[in-house]
């Protein structure tokens, strides 16, 4: 059966350890361009219809909204299943210790049953929070495997650590 590498990234203007500068590719987009050719598998981008700001402190205000609405953004397009994959590696940054909730309105629209899911997420010091859990609470009948944490402020330097865990 086929992988799946699903994520959610933002380019623009972005947090880097204390500073901020505009990217052209997100960080959580690099980690999955990574996974993707180590494991030879498809690329899906979760893009909401309506993206968030270009301007870093403008998008966190949208993002920050919509995570204490518990919004579930609408996509430009998802997959009609995911019937002829067995494992899915999904990739979001860490926004507040959760998903963006364009992850959620992606994750919900499916039948997880029988599917592996590799969680990784990208982050500037919270790590992986519960993200691992929520994923496990929505996706039912899915096994989450342990789920990797990469320092968006490092993602150039981090090659070695993704290749690492997804031979782990």
């Amino acid at each position: 059966m086929a992988k799946l590498v699903a994520f959610y990234s933002r380019a623009d203007e972005n947090y880097f350890g204390g500073q901020y500068r505009y990217v052209d590719v997100g960080n959580t987009e690099k980690a999955a361009n990574i996974i993707a050719k180590a494991e030879g598998a498809e690329l899906f981008k979760i893009n909401q219809k309506i993206p968030y700001a270009a301007d870093y402190n403008t998008c966190i205000k949208q993002a920050q909204e919509d995570l204490r609405k518990h919004a579930r953004p609408e996509l430009v397009s998802v997959p009609d299943n995911l019937d002829k994959y067995d494992e899915i590696y999904l990739g979001y940054p860490n926004y507040w210790g959760d998903m963006p909730m364009a992850v959620y309105t992606f994750l919900e629209l499916f039948n997880w049953k029988g599917k592996i899911i590799h969680p990784f997420c990208t982050h500037e010091g919270s790590g992986l929070s519960g993200t691992e859990k929520s994923i496990a609470d929505v996706c039912k009948g899915a096994q989450v495997k342990k789920g990797l944490a990469v320092c968006g402020s490092y993602i150039q330097e981090s090659e070695t650590d993704i290749l690492n865990w997804i031979k782990s």
